[in-house]
Formats: structure tokens, C-alpha cells, sequence
């Protein structure tokens, strides 16, 4: 199989220039070492910051090499859940929606490269005094949170910024990258290579429902929204201006425009959430993808998602010599 050769998979050590997205919830110890050993880098999800349940994935991803990423601000309220990681020598740990520089210190004091998660350019500048090694670019076609900058503009001007003002940063793209065409075109825009979720999370892998992985086979890119809804009814206190993209399903529906009546009833509407969202409920909880849910045809596993990537991104590249004259 043909390799792409970047600097990130010079630095990084790996065959592919692919990470996957550390997903809370969604992204276990099982989905970070599948796409290791397809041969890029997968990151397990810290999610929320539940200390059991990251020493579970770190266990199911074996001996394996993985790192791991968390929602900076949740991460914050018990930062030993970073030192807890940080022990079991992750191949980078990555921080996302909120300050990283705080927490900078022990992770290069742990010899781990730094990811950072960006979703503007004040956020990139951010990154470079946190001495990031890796930024990620994450356009707003990306599923979960994210912000509100497009990926196609975003990661070139970032590209930009990172050669005027830190040239030995390497860049990953994210939002809306789903198979081999969106990774040669980051490639083309400047990265170094990019940060898969939503095609990922439509893995055998994943930690997602399969009623949620049927649910995104069927959706075209045109249903999905980002809403704050999802995050009200999870009693999950978001700062601004992060939301989350999501399937635009019956839930949506019902409480769009009426964000101040879901949190007047949030004392039944929180636990019905819940058990609608446990029960893989597609209508009466958010199911959790991007724009990518109309590339999605299949739940492969996830080295095959991996190998699909990269032998259609040397084809694209191959082609694109076709425009030459």
C-alpha cells in the first residue's frame, strides 16, 4: 500500500498522516489502537472526565501506542485526570475549547507532544505560547463542538500563520474529512496531514450505538445543525462560543428557538435525555456526527476506513497531474 510522507509522520513516527478524534464517549481504547495499527495515530476520547472509564480504555488499547485528548475546561475541574493519562505515556495529548497554557508544563515535562485544538486564529496564537508541537485546524462542518470558521479558508490561513510565526509547528486539518479526496485536499491547503471524527466514529470500533451509526448511513450533509440543545439537556455547562453540531432529528425539532422552556423542564427532561440517548434513541437525543454523515455509506472497521483514505488521497494526488499542461 502506498504511504503519504509527511512531517507528521516523520515526527510522529507513523505510516499514515491520519489521527483520529479523541470523541468523548464515542472514541475507547479499542478505536485509538485500530487506527494505530492501521498506521496512524489514534487518541482515546477524556471526555467529561471520568478517571474509571479512561483506565478502561487505556487497557483496552493494550499495548498498543495511542494518545489522548480532553475537553480542556471539564479536564480543568480535576486536572489529575492529566496526570493520570500523562503516566501511561500517550504518543501526544491533545487539548481542545479552552486555555491549554495552564496544563502545558506537565505535558512537556512528560516529554508528550502537545495537540491543540483550534477554532480561530487567536486560539492558534494561543497554541504557539503553549508550545504546541501540533495544531489542529477545525472547521465548523466538524461533528460534536466546534465553532464557526470553515474548514476549506481556515486551514490555509492557518497554514499562514504557522509559517510566518512558528515554520516547526505542524498543522492537522479537521471538519468535514471524511475519505481520500478531503485528505489530499487538506494536504493541498498546508497541513501536515488531519484529524478524522465523524468517519471514524462510523466505525465497528466506536463506542456509538448502532441505531446512531444507521441513523448517520441514511443522513445526506444536509442534516445536520449546530445547536446548544443537546448540551442544556445534559446539564453540560458549555462556554461560549463553542455549540455542537448534530443530526437534525425530532429533538432538535421540538425544542429549537426554545432554549429557556428546555431548561425550565430540565428536572424531567434531563433523565428522559438520558435513557432516550442510552436506549440509541435517533429521535429524542442528539446523535452525534458532522456534515461527513453524507460521505458515509458503511461501517467499516476502522484500519479499512484508514486504508480507504489514504490509497484514495494517492489517487486524487496521482490525477491532479491530469490539470497539468
Amino acid at each position: 500500500m502506498a504511504r503519504l510522507a509527511t512531517r507528521l509522520t516523520e515526527r510522529l513516527g507513523i505510516a499514515h498522516p491520519i489521527l483520529s478524534a479523541p470523541m468523548a464517549l464515542a472514541g475507547g481504547g479499542a478505536l485509538a489502537a485500530a487506527v494505530t495499527r492501521a498506521g496512524g495515530l489514534g487518541l482515546i476520547g477524556g471526555g467529561y472526565g471520568d478517571a474509571d472509564w479512561l483506565e478502561q480504555q487505556f487497557t483496552a488499547a493494550g499495548n498498543t501506542q495511542v494518545g489522548c485528548g480532553f475537553i480542556t475546561w471539564s479536564m480543568a475541574r480535576k486536572p489529575e485526570l492529566l496526570t493520570q493519562a500523562l503516566a501511561h505515556e500517550p504518543s501526544a495529548l491533545m487539548l481542545s475549547f479552552a486555555d491549554p497554557r495552564p496544563f502545558a508544563a506537565e505535558i512537556a515535562a512528560a516529554g508528550v507532544p502537545l495537540i491543540c485544538q483550534c477554532q480561530t486564529l487567536d486560539h492558534v496564537r494561543q497554541a504557539f505560547e503553549a508550545g504546541a508541537a501540533i495544531i489542529v485546524a477545525q472547521g465548523t462542518e466538524a461533528g460534536g463542538h466546534g465553532a464557526s470558521r470553515a474548514t476549506l479558508p481556515f486551514v490555509p490561513e492557518a497554514a499562514d500563520l504557522i509559517a510566518r510565526e512558528s515554520p516547526d509547528t505542524l498543522l492537522l486539518a479537521a471538519g468535514g474529512i471524511a475519505d481520500g479526496r478531503g485528505l489530499a485536499a487538506a494536504l493541498m491547503l498546508g497541513a501536515d496531514g488531519v484529524l478524522v471524527g465523524t468517519r471514524l466514529w462510523a466505525s465497528r470500533e466506536a463506542l456509538v450505538h448502532e441505531r446512531h451509526h444507521a441513523a448517520a448511513v441514511a443522513a445526506t450533509g444536509d442534516g445536520t445543525v449546530r445547536s446548544s440543545l443537546p448540551d442544556i439537556a445534559r446539564q453540560l455547562d458549555w462556554p461560549k462560543p463553542f455549540d455542537i453540531r448534530v443530526a437534525n432529528n425530532a429533538f432538535i425539532a421540538a425544542w429549537a428557538g426554545r432554549e429557556q422552556d428546555l431548561k425550565a423542564a430540565i428536572a424531567a427532561e434531563a433523565p428522559a435525555y438520558r435513557e432516550a440517548f442510552a436506549a440509541g434513541d435517533p429521535e429524542k437525543a442528539a446523535v452525534i456526527f458532522g456534515e461527513a454523515a453524507g460521505l458515509i455509506a458503511d461501517i467499516p472497521s476502522a484500519g479499512e476506513i484508514v486504508e480507504r483514505m489514504v490509497s484514495e488521497a494517492v489517487a486524487q494526488l496521482d490525477g491532479a497531474r491530469r490539470f497539468l499542461a
